[in-house]
């Protein structure tokens, strides 16, 4: 009528309007009262005749003040109404209202639900039945056309769910009800998302119900959602999607804990043109593995909320080798091959230093969720004893063979998932193959299950398990001949994983594939963010409540009637009626389901797709009734005028009081001067120790105790270094006594201990400093100086033996084997067949050589690290007491037998091996062979 988007409800009442100019002629006639002067000196007028004088008329700002204010009143009355309704029921007869209410229709539900109730209320104006269907409220609904006050009561209960609507499943249903009753008209409330679901749906109407309909939808309207998030070494990248990319767009994600605090908040922006954007978290991991929740601020949606639980969580993983380390050649360390495989999808940390005692602690209190051991075969028994906790606290153990490992085998091990047989299976030696052997297919019911089986890794050795009736179930892979390569056990709350291999190329080549990298993965997967127990459900066939579920606008609801228990171990959850997202489980542990996956659209909604329907738009805003502002601004336009006449009449004075006051405080800082900085009290005797041990390369011996064997180490160290001096280019200092417990080693690259039965037994805590030493390439030369009172046996039937025996126990070193004929000390300076001391005919031991390089089939042999230097040599012929001579340069102690050659073979030995500890295997190149051979000529 007007031409505006204006209605009122009582248009009569705007005739009142017409009496407006006789307002304004009595407002004119009837000014205000004049205004009251206070004059002393009245009393001398008192007497005077008394006249009555008023303004002529009423000033023209106050006429039209009350004449605005008669205006205001007027027309609320009249009852305004700013953007009324046109809606019209469509059809005649029943009307079928479907109303979309999938969680994307969360973001416009307001003005879904009260344009249903327009149109209930024209139905009801009509006289018409109503029939009211949910699109996401599956086929189990009252679909018969009923009266307006059960329509009411159904759309007050209405809500938007959490999952995407299902209009397939209202078409039996709907045409059974149709069959019945045939529906006259349909309105359909569509959301913002449509698609092959949508497209189907408006066919089946047009061609089942086949009645006017009216089509409602929002073009314009805005959805966002987050999709699964991708945890980095970096920061967590949360991927973002949006349906509306014309303009550009930003705003912020925020990340919430599990008691609802914000974690953290981090901003995205979508260009214009972009369905795309990313939001990154850089909190650290401690604060990464709090996330539970990541939602779009400002977006009122269950698709504008991710779920984060252990799976996309990043772990820490603890590394720690039990091989001699060597920085410049990394590709020899099996923890490099650990670190670049678990590095995209967890945070690798090494500790500080080699001790075993010290840093494995330390990485159980970083808050690791796995340790990964590389071929470490044993263990201080108080490390061991922290493992096992962390292990049964939920920790996860992943070990790896190696030498060190297959020579502790047969010992007993709670670290170990299976028992495991002495020695290992080597590629052409007895219990071998004669092929290097493949992998089998893993087992479809295993954590391996689906990955591909690469047809160019190859095993060439492994530790061998023990059968047993138990082996089956603990092995998680095997090779083609049926071995297993990958076991592993319970242990509490926790999991011990072993690989049969090592963790480097020595063994196999496994490390080099991409089925090494799937398969750590999927071990760290199960693993606890945090060791505090078992995840509830981990395990096959467990049931996980419904523990907090998203409704949808994407609030935690404390119930769904229709929810369900998942299956503990189950594979991809789809959201759906009975697994709303949320999280299921308990606090303690929980599987996360949530609505939009990595491949999620948004599809827009085709209105045009039901054929001959009338296309509505949802208002942008409801109709508002205006009486309510104009009374306020009537009354507002009431209390102008009070004020008003008060202020002509004199009765109101505004009076300004300027009040200066000057606070006064002051609070004396008492800044107590800090305390002068005073130097550390040095120690003179450590201060010396370090100069003098750094300045130089020294040769070391450990302290026993007993002032004897101390000096005679001494005196041979002394009289080595003299000899080393003159005949070589290295020119050694003093040799110096270490006490394990309390001296650095790291200065010294060779340790000589003489074992002495009757010194008393290193505590761990020294031999876990001596193991982290012999770890970062120091060496060590046992010599128990026997040799004489041996049976022929070797390592048997002395005191010095059986020490040495207890000591080794606690030290995780690899198998052992007398020194081969092509090995470096044997041509490290002076090429030698034996190594005598005093003593002659006892063998001098290394560590155990990967292979032989006489055998044509292991003479390919990888490298080994730390320059290929026995951590471990042990002798039992006496060499302190060969080597020491006086200051005059006269040896102190015979030979037995007494044989000046055989003296200089012992010299000869000291030699070597110092040359062996400083330049590894420098003589071993085959570049040195020709010389070595022209010499021999010679």
């Amino acid at each position: 009528m007007t031409g505006l988007p204006l209605a009122f409800a009582a248009p009569a009442v705007l005739a009142a309007l017409v009496l407006l100019p006789a307002i304004w002629w009595l407002l004119r006639l009837t000014p205000p009262r004049p205004r009251l002067e206070r004059f002393p000196p009245a009393r001398i007028l008192a007497e005077l005749a008394k006249r009555e004088e008023e303004p002529a008329r009423s000033p023209w700002w106050l006429t039209a003040l009350r004449l605005l204010l008669a205006a205001f009143i007027i027309l609320a009355l009249a009852g305004p109404v700013w953007r009324p309704s046109d809606e019209t029921a469509p059809g005649e007869g029943p009307l079928l209202i479907v109303i979309d209410n999938g969680w994307s229709s969360a973001a416009g539900w307001a003005g879904r639900i009260e344009t249903a109730r327009r149109i209930v209320a024209l139905a009801e104006a009509a006289g018409r039945p109503i029939a009211l269907a949910a699109s996401a409220d599956g086929a189990d609904q009252e679909l018969a056309p009923g009266d307006a006050a059960a329509a009411r009561a159904r759309l007050d209960a209405l809500a938007p769910r959490p999952y995407a609507s299902d209009r397939a499943a209202l078409e039996a249903p709907l045409a059974a009800a149709a069959g019945r009753t045939p529906f006259g008209g349909v309105a359909w409330l569509a959301e913002g998302i449509g698609g092959a679901d949508a497209e189907r749906f408006a066919a089946f109407l047009g061609s089942r119900i086949a009645a006017p309909a009216t089509v409602y939808s929002d073009p314009g309207e805005r959805l966002g959602g987050l999709l699964p998030p991708d945890s980095s070494a970096d920061a967590l990248a949360v991927p973002l999607l949006r349906n509306q990319t014309a303009a550009a767009d930003a705003g912020v994600v925020r990340a919430l804990d599990l008691q609802g605090r914000i974690v953290g908040e981090a901003g995205f922006s979508f260009p214009a043109g972009a369905a795309t954007a990313t939001a990154r978290f850089t909190l650290p991991v401690e604060l990464r593995n709090e996330i539970v929740r990541l939602d779009m601020a400002g977006e009122a949606t269950a698709g504008a909320v991710q779920l984060v639980d252990e799976r996309f969580r990043r772990r820490r993983i603890g590394l720690i080798s039990g091989a001699s380390s060597d920085t410049a050649q990394p590709l020899l360390s099996p923890l490099y091959y650990i670190e670049r495989a678990v590095a995209p999808f967890a945070d690798p940390i090494a500790p500080r230093e080699a001790n075993a005692a010290v840093a494995i602690p330390e990485l159980i209190d970083a808050g690791v969720s796995v340790i990964a051991m590389a071929d470490i075969g044993t263990l201080p028994p108080e490390t061991e004893a922290r493992v096992a906790a962390f292990v049964r606290a939920g920790g996860t153990l992943l070990r790896f063979a190696g030498p060190r490992l297959a020579g502790a085998t047969g010992e007993p091990d709670a670290l170990v998932p299976v028992r495991l047989r002495a020695g290992g299976r080597v590629l052409g030696g007895s219990l071998s193959w004669q092929t290097p052997q493949k992998l089998a297919a893993f087992s479809a019911a295993g954590p391996f299950a689906g990955l591909a089986v690469p047809d160019d890794v190859e095993v060439t050795r492994q530790v061998l398990a023990e059968p047993d009736g138990t082996l089956p179930d603990r092995t998680w892979a095997t090779l083609a001949d049926g071995t297993p390569l990958v076991t592993a056990g319970r242990l509490g709350s926790g999991s011990i994983v072993l690989f049969h291999v090592t963790a480097d190329t020595t063994w196999s080549n496994l490390p080099l594939s991409g089925t090494f990298v799937e398969m750590l993965r999927r071990i760290i997967a199960f693993s606890a963010a945090r060791p505090s127990g078992d995840a509830p459900g981990e395990a096959a066939g467990a049931l996980l409540p419904p523990f907090r579920l998203l409704d949808g606008f994407g609030r935690f609801a404390t119930s769904d009637p229709n929810a369900r228990p998942l299956a503990g171990g189950a594979g991809p959850i789809a959201p759906g009626r009975q697994t709303p997202p949320g999280l299921y489980g308990a606090e303690d542990g929980f599987r996360a389901v949530n609505l939009l996956d990595r491949d999620a659209a948004f599809p827009p909604f085709d209105a045009r797709a039901l054929a001959g329907a009338t296309v509505a738009a949802y208002p942008t805003t409801k109709p508002r009734d205006l009486a309510p502002p104009l009374l306020l601004l009537a009354f507002v336009l009431l209390a102008a005028d009070a004020l008003a006449v008060m202020a002509l009449q004199g009765g109101l004075r505004l009076r300004r009081r300027a009040a200066a006051a000057a606070l006064l405080g002051g609070a004396l800082l008492l800044a107590a001067a800090p305390p002068p900085a005073l130097a550390q009290t040095a120690d003179p005797a450590g201060d010396a120790f370090f100069v003098e041990a750094a300045n130089a390369t020294h040769l070391a011996y450990v302290m026993t105790g007993d002032p004897a064997v101390d000096e005679i180490s001494r005196q041979g160290l002394a009289g080595l270094s003299r000899v080393l001096s003159e005949r070589t280019t290295l020119e050694p200092g003093e040799p110096i006594g270490v006490d394990l417990a309390r001296d650095e080693l790291a200065f010294f690259p060779l340790l000589y201990w003489p074992v002495d039965a009757a010194a008393p037994m290193p505590d761990s805590a020294a031999l876990a400093r001596l193991g982290a030493y012999m770890k970062e390439g120091g060496s060590v030369l046992f010599d128990t100086r026997d040799q004489i009172d041996r049976a022929g046996t070797a390592f048997a039937g002395t005191p010095a033996a059986e020490r040495l025996r207890a000591m080794l126990r606690d030290l995780d070193i690899p198998p052992l084997e007398p020194v081969p004929g092509n090995h470096v000390l044997t041509k490290a300076f002076y090429l030698l067949g034996d190594f005598p001391g005093r003593y002659e005919g006892g063998p001098l031991w290394v560590e155990a050589s990967a292979g032989d390089e006489t055998d044509p089939a292991t003479a390919d042999r990888p490298a080994r690290p730390g320059d290929g230097v026995s951590s471990v040599l042990i002798t039992e012929n006496d060499f302190a007491a060969a080597w020491a001579m006086d200051d005059s340069g006269q040896w102190l102690y015979p030979t037995v037998p007494p044989d000046p050659r055989q003296r200089e073979m012992a010299l000869r030995t000291g030699v070597n091996i110092v040359m062996y500890t400083l330049t590894g295997n420098y003589k071993a190149d085959q570049v040195h062979v020709p010389a070595l051979l022209e010499r021999l000529g010679q």
